[in-house]
């Protein structure tokens, strides 16, 4: 298994944006679960915009919505809410296209970081996840479209139940969903020293809180170490991480 480690490649870009020096890198992994990864990954290399899908399943629904996602939102994205939801609408309604060609389950998650000079927007819909380091503070930014999040907060079953754990796999929004539901839109201010961090639930169910407080300060360094923890782990999903260090 940890053979797998010596094959993680990570794409690293580096670009300046309003006095700004940003470092986007990001890199994903199979595991062990399935033959193939159904996790896409963004890294642009001309501007701000890193984007992370994660497809449901191991079938070819699953390959078809998270590039058919990425692609059409990659296409459209630009940095104001408008855009940013208009991007999200067009990439639901493609990948609900693709599903009705196929005829089978065709979903998956989008979270994306989008910066404008001082600021950058987050897009976020299913539960791959958005976190950021700043002030060696780790905060988690995004809420995870889930049942088991909802019962968590409602109290509707204990955390570590049977019932909370098939929860988990439940997703109440997701690009693909056939009532086209809208992301969550959140924007952040930038600041040099921030660290932020774009994962699948492959990482953040593999990798404590702890450890990604540990390894984040390194900043883009940290990708390729927080990959090979989810292999050292077990891994059981595919996994995949980008993280955007502010200078």
């Amino acid at each position: 298994m940890l053979a797998g480690i010596e094959r993680i490649k990570i794409r690293r870009h580096e670009l300046m944006l309003g006095g700004r020096r940003l470092v986007l890198a990001g890199g994903s992994v199979v595991g062990n679960r399935y033959p193939a990864n159904f996790d896409v990954l963004h890294v642009d290399d001309a501007r701000p915009l890193v984007v992370v899908a994660d497809g449901m399943g191991g079938g070819e629904g699953s390959r078809v919505a998270g590039r058919t996602a990425v692609d059409s939102f990659v296409d459209l994205a630009r940095p104001a809410p408008q855009a940013l939801h208009a991007a999200v609408a067009e990439a639901q309604r493609r990948v609900r296209d693709a599903g009705r060609r196929l005829g089978e389950l065709t979903g998956c998650t989008l979270t994306a970081f989008v910066a404008d000079t001082d600021t950058a927007w987050l897009v976020q819909i299913g539960d791959s996840r958005a976190y950021r380091l700043r002030g060696g503070q780790l905060e988690l930014l995004t809420v995870d479209h889930t049942m088991a999040w909802l019962g968590a907060i409602n109290g509707w079953y204990p955390f570590d139940s049977r019932e909370a754990h098939a929860a988990r796999y439940r997703l109440m929004r997701f690009v693909g969903h056939p009532e086209l539901p809208e992301a969550d839109v959140l924007n952040v201010t930038l600041r040099p020293g921030d660290v932020y961090l774009l994962c699948t639930d492959g990482l953040a169910e593999q990798v404590p809180y702890e450890r990604l407080a540990e390894v984040l300060p390194r900043r883009a360094d940290g990708v390729e170490t927080l990959l090979a923890d989810s292999l050292r782990a077990g891994g059981h999903d595919n996994a995949t991480a980008a993280v955007v260090s502010v200078h």
